[in-house]
């Protein structure tokens, strides 16, 4: 009964061209421009010698939760030099952003308090808000009138803004001065998940807060997940001392959570030094972000405004953006096609993300087979 069950849930989706497939792709062979690792970090030497050092010293395991022994060293310097470089109280390390984000938030709210949460949020923090059993509201996406009608209406007890810094599918960024004034003035909390713009954002890669010259006092609450352009895993919550000590004691992915290895944490604690000295990284990926819209105009191919690294090209329905995937894939870029229900109906597309490490030529070859592809396909649908 149960497989039967399954099987035709399983065949209806694959009908619908919404199945997922996974891949093992040949870095040799193929072009990768899908990845988050923006500035190149997940095979850096530096990176790779801490994760052995510390590894040698501490094992592959953490063994436990970080609140019976699973809590070292180098989760502690970790979590220091994070408060540091964000210029913040105190960091917390979870295991990874999702983690992060539902112990946050169902931490602090509960059912006398409101949740609202920009459309376009990740999948993480939507379901942060279901299961804080507080009211969610989702505001129209970056649309600051339509998130202070809500407010306005609202009387519970607590209230919090969710936003992502920068869009992961869109590659947009939040209106965070507009979004922090607002909280403040309705007596809100506002928090922010900084994946795709810690290490890529601001002077010093510190992200949209810094890109904005935000301070603690204005997002009471930073997520910065690690596993995009620090090119490793888990995630830092930074923010007060009260704030820290409040998850440490109530956000049950924290607490029931075997904690991450502590090679982890030292391999982390090396991709941050390399952000801070190596600012080449960032500005060869600005640079490169702005080669690829230039081209991109020059082939009269058109992506969805972005200043960051992730670039959307929409296509709209499903099977088309699978077509021309796959035809991209048989000339060796990995460009994987990102369907409903990660983005809106109708909205399928290639995301496009772009790392320091790519080149003008792959760049331009990339663009030239994308140009010749979606021209093909596009005069097949209309006959």
């Amino acid at each position: 009964m149960l497989d039967e069950i399954l099987s035709d849930r399983l065949k209806n989706y694959y009908e619908a061209n919404l199945y997922r497939t996974r891949h093992i792709y040949d870095h040799k062979d193929h072009c990768i421009f899908c990845s988050n690792d923006y500035l190149g970090l997940t095979k850096h030497p530096e990176v790779i010698k801490a994760f052995k050092k510390y590894a040698d010293a501490y094992g592959v395991g953490s063994g436990a939760s970080q609140l019976i022994t699973g809590h070292s060293y180098p989760h502690r310097i970790l979590e220091d030099a994070f408060a540091e470089f964000l210029n913040r109280d105190r960091g917390l390390l979870f295991s990874s952003g999702y983690l992060a984000n539902i112990g946050a938030v169902t931490a602090l709210m509960d059912n006398e308090s409101a949740v609202f949460e920009d459309k376009l949020n990740h999948a993480s923090l939507i379901d942060a808000g279901m299961f804080s059993k507080a009211k969610v509201h989702r505001y129209a996406h970056n649309d600051i009138k339509h998130l202070e009608s809500y407010l306005l209406k609202s009387n519970h007890k607590q209230k919090l803004i969710i936003t992502d810094g920068v869009f992961g599918m869109d590659g947009n960024i939040a209106k965070l001065p507009e979004l922090s004034m607002l909280a403040k003035r309705h007596n809100a909390w506002l928090m922010v998940d900084d994946a795709h713009s810690i290490g890529v954002l601001g002077n010093n890669g510190g992200g949209t807060l810094e890109h904005f010259n935000l301070q603690q006092q204005d997002v009471p609450i930073l997520v910065c997940p690690l596993g995009k352009a620090l090119g490793c895993c888990g995630a830092i919550v930074a923010g007060t001392n009260a704030l820290v000590e409040s998850l440490i004691q109530f956000a049950r992915t924290y607490i029931y959570n075997t904690a991450i290895p502590p090679a982890i944490a030292g391999a982390l604690y090396a991709s941050l030094q390399v952000i801070k000295k190596e600012a080449w990284r960032r500005k060869k990926l600005t640079y490169l972000i702005n080669y690829f819209k230039q081209q991109a105009n020059i082939r009269n191919l058109t992506f969805l405004p972005s200043a960051t690294p992730i670039q959307s090209f929409i296509i709209g329905d499903a099977k088309t953006s699978l077509v021309i995937s796959e035809k991209l894939l048989s000339r060796g870029f990995v460009a994987v096609a990102i369907r409903p229900p990660t983005v809106p109906q109708n909205t399928s597309r290639l995301r496009i993300s772009l790392n320091c490490l790519h080149t003008e030529k792959q760049i331009n070859d990339l663009l030239d087979n994308l140009a010749e592809i979606y021209a093909q396909t596009e005069n097949r649908r209309k006959f």
